[in-house]
C-alpha cells in the first residue's frame, strides 16, 4: 500500500552569481525555514531530510539542516550530477509513500565556482569516461568544455537530423528571458530577443553562442513532503500532490546509437515520462505547465521532443508557433528556466517543484499559467539520470 504525498510547503531563496550568495549552509537553512513556514510546521515535526548537493564536502547537508534543530533524525546526503535535487524528491516521495516517514524535509542547494563545469577529482577514473568517448567518436571539437561539447553536440545532432536552424535555440533563450521578468528569484530578469542571442559571442562557432548556456549560480530551494493523512490531522493544505515519479538511468542506446542527443539523455528522459504518463492516465496533451532541464537552450529543446510536448522532429515548428510559452500548447519554464533563473546544481530540482507548486496553487502571480492542475518536472544528471515528476492540483 502507498501514501500520496502532499506537497505542504516550499521555499527558496533568489539565486545569484558566485561570490555574491550567503554561504551554502546559510541558503540551505533559510530555504528549509520558508519552505516550513509555508507549510505552517515546525521543525520537530520533520522524521526524515535529504540533502542535494555536488560541489562540497561528505555531510554538507547535516551543516545546513543542522541550524534548523538537533532532533536525530535520519538526513541524508544525494549527489545525482544536476539531477540531485530531484533525486532527493525521489527519495522523499518514496519515504512518505511507502510509509517510511509522515513529513520529509527536501533540501537542495549549491555554492558554485565561476567558469565551466570541469572535474575535481582528476587522479581516478572519471564517470564521464564513456560519455566522452562516445562525444570524441561523434563530435570533433576537443578544444569545447565538456558541458559544451555534450549538448552543443546534441543540439548539432538536431540540426542535420531535422535541418533545425540555430536560430530557432536563440528563440527559445529569448522566451526564457520573457518568462524571467516576472520572477524575482531568477538571476537574470533582462529581457533579451533572438537577435541578441545571435550576435553574443560564439563559444562554438555555428553550434552555441554564450547566452544560450546557463550560468554558474549559487542557492537554494526546499519542500516538505507529507502523507495526505499527516496534512488532514495537523490542518495543513493538501492541494498540490505528487501524482507519480519515474528515475531512470542510462540505456545502452546512450553509448551505441551515434546520436549526440542520446548521450545527452534523450532516452532516459522519453522512458522517464512515459512512465509517468503511464502510471497515471495523464498525458503530454493535458500537462499545461513544465519546467523542464534547460541547462542549454538546445536541450531543452530536444526534450520537448523526448517528452513528447511535440512529435519527434516537430520543436522548431512548436518553437515558431508558440506552443511553448504563455497562449501556446504548454508554457515551458515559467520561471526562467536554468538559462534564466540559475543552475545552482543540487538545488535545482527543488527549484522546480517551488515553481510548479506555486502555479498549481494558482499563487506563481505575473507568470502565473491559467488553469494549471498538472504541472511535469523534468531534471537531468548526465552520468546519469533523469528524474521525471507529475504534479496535480487536487
Amino acid at each position: 500500500m502507498t501514501s500520496t504525498v502532499v506537497v505542504a510547503g516550499v521555499g527558496m531563496v533568489p539565486f545569484a552569481k558566485p561570490g555574491a550568495s550567503a554561504p551554502y549552509d546559510e541558503m540551505g537553512a533559510t530555504a528549509s525555514r520558508l519552505a516550513l513556514a509555508d507549510a505552517g510546521i515546525g521543525y520537530e515535526s520533520v522524521q526524515q531530510a535529504y540533502a542535494g548537493y555536488v560541489y562540497g564536502d561528505s555531510t554538507a547537508g547535516q551543516r545546513a539542516v543542522y541550524p534548523l534543530g538537533l532532533t536525530g533524525i535520519p538526513i541524508v546526503n544525494v549527489n545525482n550530477n544536476c539531477s540531485t535535487g530531484s533525486t532527493a524528491l525521489f527519495l522523499g516521495g518514496q519515504a512518505i509513500a511507502f510509509g517510511a516517514a509522515e513529513c520529509v524535509l527536501v533540501l537542495g542547494f549549491e555554492q558554485m565556482r565561476p567558469g565551466a563545469l570541469g572535474s575535481i577529482f582528476a587522479d581516478r577514473p572519471s564517470p564521464f569516461e564513456d560519455f566522452d568517448k562516445a562525444t570524441d567518436r561523434l563530435v570533433d571539437a576537443k578544444d569545447i568544455p565538456l558541458a559544451l561539447r555534450y549538448f552543443g553536440g546534441a543540439g548539432l545532432s538536431h540540426m542535420k537530423k531535422y535541418g533545425t536552424k540555430l536560430e530557432t535555440f536563440a528563440k527559445v533563450r529569448a522566451k526564457a528571458s520573457r518568462h524571467a521578468t516576472n520572477n524575482p528569484l531568477a538571476i537574470f530578469r533582462k529581457e533579451v530577443t533572438a537577435e541578441d542571442v545571435m550576435s553574443d559571442k560564439f563559444v562554438w562557432p555555428g553550434v552555441m553562442t554564450r547566452l544560450m548556456a546557463c550560468p554558474p549560480t549559487c542557492g537554494a530551494a526546499a519542500a516538505i513532503l507529507t502523507s495526505e493523512a499527516f496534512a488532514k490531522k495537523r490542518g495543513l493544505r493538501t492541494d498540490v500532490r505528487i501524482a507519480a515519479q519515474a528515475m531512470v538511468t542510462d540505456f545502452s542506446s546512450t553509448f551505441d546509437t551515434d546520436d549526440m542527443m542520446r548521450v545527452v539523455g534523450f532516452d532516459m528522459a522519453r522512458t522517464a515520462a512515459n512512465r509517468v504518463y503511464e502510471q497515471t492516465g495523464v498525458g503530454p496533451d493535458d500537462i499545461s505547465v513544465v519546467e523542464l532541464h534547460d541547462c542549454f537552450a538546445q536541450n531543452e529543446l530536444i526534450t520537448y521532443e523526448a517528452l513528447s510536448l511535440c512529435a519527434e522532429g516537430g520543436a522548431e515548428a512548436f518553437v515558431e508557433d508558440g506552443d511553448n510559452t504563455y497562449g501556446g500548447k504548454v508554457v515551458t519554464n515559467p520561471s526562467g528556466g536554468l538559462l534564466s533563473k540559475g543552475h545552482p546544481l543540487g538545488a535545482t530540482g527543488l527549484a522546480q517543484c517551488y515553481e510548479l507548486t506555486r502555479q498549481l496553487r494558482g499563487s506563481a502571480e505575473a507568470r502565473q499559467v491559467e488553469g494549471a492542475r498538472h504541472g511535469l518536472q523534468h531534471n537531468l544528471g548526465l552520468g546519469g539520470a533523469c528524474v521525471v515528476t507529475l504534479f496535480e492540483r487536487t
